[in-house]
This record gives structure tokens, sequence and C-alpha cells, in this order.
């Protein structure tokens, strides 16, 4: 207990210090567990969104779990089965998870032949084949559309049914008719009698699993009444029996996705007992099999995200605990030089540091859980919205991410005292009065080694990106890979330890330069800064560290962000583009199946003599597009994929696009810097002569077309024209230059056979030229919408005109897909996390050096003051200090940031799939970004000379300077 006490009390005595420790460790542990709680929240949110897709898309239920038994007429155990199948089944509600809505039973019998008993009512030489069936709870959920409810038992003999609408025209019959069915295996006969007619009493009720008119050949009678007198009295055949259970999908989360998965296999192995032919149809069991992979990826890819941030709260935490230790070296001498083991100090230490890391565990999953939250709210880099907010909710795994946070923030707080502990008092007193001639990474090259790795990672992986573009190769989609955060996390350290292992260099030059000039104060400065260089690195490389891996997360984020709308964009070519249906003379489908049939029977020679039919078609109006609300220009581009090109012998496929150049150009994207010349240029370059065309790079290379060539151009069917090369394009709107997996071609030489790989080609023409002299088809309509616009307006402005939509292509509303896709939240949110913490770390690690760093001074600037320097000279001194120490580490920050992302941000083109990723990776800087944090460096620096003024004006002369003080 007296050790526990001494232990508190130099804990208050290092109050600031401690406190600022247990900051780190509090951040440390709060980013840790905030992965699993966020990989949970935005899961559980893509899970709710992809089961409403599911419903949008096919119209089902995605909450339903329904099952079927078949029972053939030789099983003499039907009714024993269905008996467990119950008993089992009743139960099975529970255990899925998640809140059970309904559960419903249904029996049918196998289909007999249906008889009038009464031939004057009805028709006798229509041929009817029925079944009888029962629903479990029917009645709480139909309306009568005619006649009454069925009796519960036989009226004199007579069984009661209700039946659908479609049933009586299906059947040919009336209410209150009695009809007979007879079982010929068992020699039964039954009458039944329809004596009301049903219909659902609310449309979304998701009771139904079927539409009633799929009973359409059903006689629906009273369920228990079914079950005694079918099921256990075997009157009739029993085919066949469902269970449903309509779960309310809403409530699932994460954990009972495997209470769910669970549940079907109990089911599965129970229905394989008892049944040879069984079934089952639950929709959300294929969504919910594909998220133990989206989890894995999701963690992958929040850790290889925060590792530059954890990194930096490492070295955070390191720099602290080392300056704790370095105000407490002399005590651990003393300790070392009374008899007190290493081991003892070291324990001593570890006391502390899990005093403090017991409050951060506690703590730290909440500050987790509110990190959590404001990712979610999270749009964009540095964005937020008011969004629905995340389901967010701690976890056991939260708490076991905080243990180990806590355990290697105490390794790593550890490391300073281990040193400091293998120093006598004797080897303490001499290392004070000696000047440290160099730093530990630099005496053994580590930052020349550490740069070395990142630029090998570097290497490494512009050889792969180059392999998957040229080859064709597939990568996954938004698959982040943990080294392209970790090698630029490694660039920027060795950077910045380079830097500085110059910089003692530059200082001597700036004071040799000018030092006939230098005010005393700035002399003392110089020669401060130049001469304890070593005793700065910590927060110099802090700071490189802290400016760099905000700019690093600024600049990624933006790139990423910025290179998904600008792959949307250029892949739509405008912001909205589709297909409307031409009126034309083609035969249907089904007619041309026939036709071909009737072709293949006729003789070969009529078959010869036939000429295929060309289709003809009618050009709708255009300007209607012109005048749309919300457009502000239209333009018409016809693309021809299928078409060829010829030059002399050579002939080859190619995509052919026929534009309206000054409509084009106003109304097509295509980002600047793509091509030699600006886009608007090559339009000019064709806009006078109609037979001038555009063609690829990729044409140029394969077969040496070049400016000048005449080409012939045209399609199956369609006799070519004479085209003119006037220009050579590598980008194009819409236009993917990269090789798909499977774009190989053969090529045989008299080396052997060798497989190519074959590039997509492009012409672009005059639509008017192509028109004239090739074919009149039908062409997209591309719409450049005005700012601000919405879609629906104009998707009903052109329904309005009676125009038909056979595709649609809409790059605004793909963008905010994009925007919510949670691989995107998460690179959002996780970066601006990344990037709040560099600022806040930053900033009160270096209030916390500088304030310590000049208590430690108090004596030195007392002697100054005693020597006659004034307040106002001291203050230059400091401001002197903070613009040579830290105001270079900033310049080095800011330099490193700038030179990582430009080196390693087009590496993030290999998480996204090469071949789509057009156009290319462009790393992309905001201004805002810059401004930012220059603010915030400037408001840091500002209070920290406020307080560090204080500190000085506070300096007592005849405090600082006394009598044996050295």
């Amino acid at each position: 207990m007296a050790i526990f006490t001494m232990i508190l009390r130099k804990m208050i005595n290092n109050k600031w210090l401690e406190l600022s420790l247990l900051f780190g460790l509090i951040i440390s542990v709060a980013l840790t567990s905030s992965m699993p709680i966020y990989t949970n929240a935005i899961l559980q949110r893509l899970l709710i969104q992809e089961l409403q897709q599911l419903q949008a898309s096919f119209g089902q239920y995605p909450g339903i779990y329904w099952l079927s038994a078949h029972l053939p007429a030789e099983d003499k155990e039907k009714s024993v089965k269905l008996a467990k199948s119950d008993a089992f089944l009743q139960t099975m509600g529970e255990r899925f998870g998640i809140p059970e809505q309904y559960y419903v039973r249904e029996r049918a019998t196998q289909r007999y032949n249906v008889t009038p008993a009464e031939p004057d009512k009805v028709d006798t030489t229509r041929q009817r084949s029925a079944d009888i069936t029962a629903i479990d709870g029917l009645e709480k959920h139909i309306r009568l559309v005619d006649g009454r409810l069925p009796a519960k038992e036989p009226v004199n003999g007579v069984y009661e049914a209700l039946v659908v609408p479609e049933a009586l025209t299906e059947l040919g019959m009336v209410l209150d008719t009695v009809f007979i069915i007879r079982d010929e295996s068992n020699q039964t006969e039954v009458q039944i009698k329809p004596v009301g007619v049903l219909d659902r009493s609310n449309y979304s009720d998701v009771f139904w699993y079927n539409i009633p008119s799929s009973y359409k050949n059903s006689f629906i009678i009273d369920y228990g009444l079914f079950e005694k007198d079918f099921t256990a009295g075997g009157k009739l055949q029993i085919q066949s029996s469902y269970w449903y259970w309509a779960l309310d999908y809403t409530k699932m989360t994460l954990p009972t996705i495997n209470t769910f998965i669970a549940a079907h296999f109990q089911i599965d192995k129970h229905m394989d007992e008892l049944y040879e032919n069984h079934n089952y149809n639950a929709p959300a069991l294929k969504t919910l099999g594909a998220y133990y992979v989206k989890e894995a990826n999701l963690k992958i890819m929040l850790w290889s995200l925060n590792v530059p941030v954890v990194l930096m709260l490492g070295f955070y935490l390191y720099m602290v605990a080392n300056l704790i230790t370095e105000r407490q070296k002399t005590e651990i001498a003393v300790l070392r030089s009374r008899g007190a083991s290493r081991l003892q100090i070291i324990m001593g230490y570890a006391v502390e540091g899990l005093v403090l890391g017991i409050v951060a565990f506690f703590v730290g999953p909440y500050a987790g859980m509110y990190l959590t939250k404001m990712l979610g709210a999270s749009s964009g880099f540095l964005e937020f919205v008011q969004r629905a907010k995340l389901d967010v909710s701690l976890n056991r795994e939260a708490f076991l991410y905080a243990l180990i946070a806590v355990g290697s923030s105490l390794v790593m707080t550890l490391i300073p005292v281990l040193l400091a502990t293998k120093m006598t008092i004797v080897g303490h007193k001499q290392q004070s009065a000696r000047q440290k001639k160099s730093s530990f990474w630099h005496t053994y090259y580590i930052d020349v080694i550490v740069i070395g790795i990142a630029l090998y990672g570097l290497y490494n992986y512009k050889s792969r990106i180059k392999d998957l573009l040229s080859l064709g190769l597939k990568s996954g989609d938004l698959r982040v890979d943990p080294l392209l955060f970790l090698i630029p996390a490694l660039f920027i350290l060795g950077m910045g330890l380079l830097v500085l292992r110059l910089y003692p260099w530059m200082m001597r030059l700036i004071y040799s330069s000018g030092r006939r000039w230098w005010s005393p104060s700035m002399y003392f400065t110089l020669l401060q800064v130049s001469r304890s260089s070593t005793q700065y690195q910590y927060i110099m490389v802090f700071l490189i560290i802290t400016i760099a891996t905000g700019l690093f997360s600024a600049s990624a984020t933006r790139t990423i962000n910025k290179n998904t709308t600008d792959k949307i964009r250029y892949a739509a070519g405008a912001d909205i583009t589709m297909q409307i249906r031409w009126e034309n003379d083609a035969p249907p489908a089904i007619l041309t199946g026939l036709l071909s049939e009737e072709g293949d029977e006729s003789a070969e020679d009529d078959a010869e003599a036939a000429t295929p039919h060309k289709t003809q078609y009618t050009e709708p109006s255009f300007l209607p597009f012109t005048q749309l609300p919300g457009v502000e220009h239209a333009a018409k581009v016809f693309i021809r994929k299928d078409a060829s090109f010829a030059k002399g012998k050579t002939q080859d496929t190619v995509e052919l696009m026929g534009i309206e150049t000054k409509d084009f150009g106003q109304t097509a994207w295509l980002r600047s810097g793509l091509l030699d010349h600006h886009f608007y240029d090559y339009l000019n370059l064709i806009a006078a002569k109609p037979s001038s065309v555009l063609i690829s790079r990729s044409m140029a290379e394969d077969y040496g077309v070049k400016t000048g060539d005449t080409i012939t151009v045209g399609w199956s069917g369609v006799e070519g024209a004479q085209f003119t090369v006037y220009g050579i394009i590598d980008y194009w709107p819409s236009w993917n230059p990269n090789p798909g997996a499977n774009d190989t071609v053969t090529v045989t030489s008299k080396a052997g056979t060798t497989t190519k790989v074959k590039k997509p080609m492009l012409i672009v023409g005059h639509l008017s030229y192509i028109q004239n002299n090739l074919a009149l088809e039908p062409y997209e309509v591309w719409l450049k919408l005005q700012e601000g616009a919405g879609s629906q307006a104009v998707y009903k402005a052109v329904s309005d005109h009676g125009y038909e939509i056979e595709s649609l292509r809409d790059a605004k509303q793909e963008q905010i897909k994009a925007i919510k896709d949670p691989f995107q939240m998460a690179i959002n949110g996780v970066m601006t996390l990344g990037f709040l913490i560099s600022v806040f770390i930053c900033f009160f690690g270096f209030l916390l050096y500088w304030i310590l760093s000049l208590r430690a001074r108090t004596l030195q600037f007392g002697i100054l003051r005693a020597m006659g320097i004034s307040f106002f000279q001291l203050l230059v001194i400091l401001i002197g200090e903070q613009v040579l120490i830290s105001g270079a580490a900033i310049g080095i920050g800011v330099m490193t940031g700038g030179i990582a992302s430009q080196l390693f941000v087009p590496l993030f083109e290999m998480s996204f799939d090469p071949k789509t990723q057009v156009p290319p990776f462009k790393v992309t800087f905001d201004p805002h970004d810059q401004v930012r944090l220059y603010w915030i460096v400037t408001v840091m620096i500002a209070v920290a000379l406020m307080i560090l003024a204080h500190i000085v004006s506070r300096i007592r002369i005849h405090q600082a300077v006394k009598l044996g003080e050295d």
C-alpha cells in the first residue's frame, strides 16, 4: 500500500504530464475500439439497405422463410411426420433471433378431378381439377368479395369452402354448387361446396406468401377441419405441406446473422431426416452469407486506413513517456545506486501505467462510440451532414480491442524507462555533462533504411499497376491493401529523419552567413538551436509526422473521392444518357424465330437467294430534349460497338461514335489534362470536314494508321464509307481504352502461336456523314443538366412527351449512391477522424513539449535576465526558437506530406479495378485543407507563445539564480 501511495504522489507531482499521457491513451483506446464498433454499425446499415434493395428489385419480402415438403401417396406415416414437424417448427421462430410477425402453416391434397353433383347448375362437359387446401389463421387476413364464411364442420356431409375470384372462371362454377371429389386409391368420396369468394384484406400484408390467384384450382376449407378429417382422418391423399415465417428483417443485426443461419441449418437437418423431397426459400440467406467476407474486408480496410494515425499516436505516447522519464532520470539513477533492481523500477512504472490504462480502458470505448457517431455523419472528407444516425452499440469485441490497445500502449511507454534503468548515478551525471553527438536513428542510419523500404514498396506497386493495365488483369473492387498505408507512413518517418540529419548543417550555415550582423538575442537563438539540435529532434519528428500524416490523409481522401466521381462521369459521358425507342419495321422476336424455322425447311437455293432484311428506323423529334426542364444542353451520340474498319488489306473491329461537334462539346464531360490538347481543339479540328475522324492511339499504334490516312468504316449489312484521319486521341467521353480480362487475340507467326492483349479501338466522326453514307440507326441522347437541377423532373418530362426509354444512365444518381457506399463512407469517416486526431495530438504534444522544455530552462532564462536581457529580448529568443524549430518542422511536414501524396496516393488505383478506373488516378489537393492546417498551426504557435511568454514573465531572478544550483 505504501508503494502504491508513493506512485500516486509521484503522479500528482507530475499531473500535467500524466494527464497528457492519459489523454493519449484514451485517444488510442477510443480509436482502436471504434474499429469493431464502426464495422458493426456500417455493416448493419448496409445489411438493412441490401435487404430493402432486395425487396425493391424482386418484389419479395426479405424476411420470409418458406418450407415445403412433398408427401408421396405410398407414405403411411404422413400424419406422424407432419405432427413432428409442426411441433419442431413451432419452436423455431424464436431461434431465428429476430421478431416473428407471422407463422403460417398450409396443407394441400393432391389434385383430383372434380365433377358436379348437380348437373343442371353447371356445364358437365367441362374438365375440372382441383385440390383442397387449408391455411392456418386465414380468416384474419381476408375480406369477402361475395358469399359467406364456410362452416367449421361439414353440413349434411358437404364441406364448405372459400375460393378466389379466378377459381370461378377456371373451374366454371358458381357459389353454392356442390362438387364431388373421388379418390380411387382408397375408394372415398368427398362433397364440397364453394360458399364465399375471398380477397386479401390488405395488399401489403406479409401474411401472404403466394398471391390469391395462385389458388385458382383450390377449395380452401377451415384448417382445423382439414387436420381432423384429412391429415389425421386420411379421407384424401395429402400431397404437400408448407410452413412459412414472416420475420421482421429490419430488426436483424450482425450477431443475429449467425443465429439465423444456425436456425436454417437446424431446420434443413430436420427436413432431411423426415422428407425425401423438400425445399426452402429464404431470400435473405444469400445476402447474409456474403457478410463474413464483407466484415473481414472492412476490418482490414479500417486497420489500413488507421495505420498512419496509430503510428503517430504511438510516437506521441513514446514522446510523452520519454519526457516523464527524462525528468525522473536522476531519481531512477539514485534508486539504482541505492540497490533497487531494474525490474523493481520498471514494475513501479508499470503500476503507474496500469492505473492510467484502467482509466483509459473504461473511458476509451465510450469515446470510441462518440467517434463512430461522428464518422456516421461524414458525407465526405471534413464534411458532415444530418443523416440517419448509425446504430452504434458497445460489444465484447470493442472492449477486447481496447484491452489490446492498453497493453500495446503500456509497452510503448515502458521503453524509455527500460533504457533509463541501464544507467547508474555516475553515468547519468556524465551523460548530462556531455553533449549528445547523434541520435540513435541517425547513428544506425534508420532514416536511410526506412526510405529504402518505402521506395522499394513504391517500385513494386507501380510495376503491379503497369502489369494490371497492360495485361487486362483484374484487381479486387475497392480492396485496400494495408501496405498502401504502411509504406507512406514509413516514407514520412524516413523523410523527416533524413531532413533532420541535414538540419544542424542548415542551422550552422544560417548562423555563419550572418553572425556579424545578428543581434544578441538572435545570436543566442541560433547558437542554442544549432548546438542542441538533438534535444529538439523528438518534437520536430513529432510535428513532421503529424503534419505530413494530416496532409496525406486529406490528399488520399480527396483523391479517392474525386477519382470515384470522375470515373462515374467519364463512363456516363454526360449527366444523363438515355436510349429512346425508335419506331421501326423489324419483325417481333417471336415472329423472327418462326420465320427462321420455316427458312430451314425451304430449299437451299432459295436461302442463298434471300437477302437479309434491313431494318428501317423512324427518327423521333430531337428538339423537345433541348427544351426539357433543367436541361442546359443536349446532344445526339451514335455508338456502334461492332463496327469495322479497313486500311489496305488490314481490317478489324472498332467502336464507332458519331457526334455533332458543337452540341457534343457543350454536353459531354472530359477531365482536363487527359489529351495532348484541350477537348474542344479536337472537336474544332474535325468540325470543318464531314468525312474527318479522330482515332484512338491503340488503333494508330497497332495498325500504323496516322494523320492524313484514309480508312473505310462500316458494319455488318452496311457498305463502308471513306473517312480521313485528322487526329489521334488517348481518351474520349464514355470510351474505356483499357483492355478487359478477356480481351485477347491469338497471333500465329513463324515463331509460333502467341496470345496478345487486344486493346479497344475507337473512331469518332460526324453523325450526319455517318447517317448519310452508312445508315440511319438509333442514337443515344446525352443531357447536361443545369446547376441544381433534379433528374426526376427530366424523367417525367421525357415520359410526358411520349418517349419510351429503353436504357438510362444517370451520373448524378450514381455519384450519390457511391457516396452512400459503406466502404466509401469508411474512407471518408476514418480519414476525417485521422486528420482531426492529427491536429489535436499535434496541438497538445506541441504545447506539452514547449512548456516542459521552458520549465527545464528556468535557470538559463533567469541567468539571462540577470545578465541584462530584457523581457522583450527574451520573447524574441522564444519566437526565434519557435520559427527555427517548430516552423521548420511544420514546413518539412508540409513538404514531406506533399511528396508522399504525389508518390503514394496514385497507388490507391490498386484498390480499384484498374481496367475500369478511367480516367487514371490523379492526385488531388484541396486548398481549403491546407488553409485549415495553416490556421490551426498559426493558432497553435500563437497560443504556445502566449503561454510561454506568461511563464517567462513570472520568472523571478532571485528564485532562478540560487547559490549552489548548477
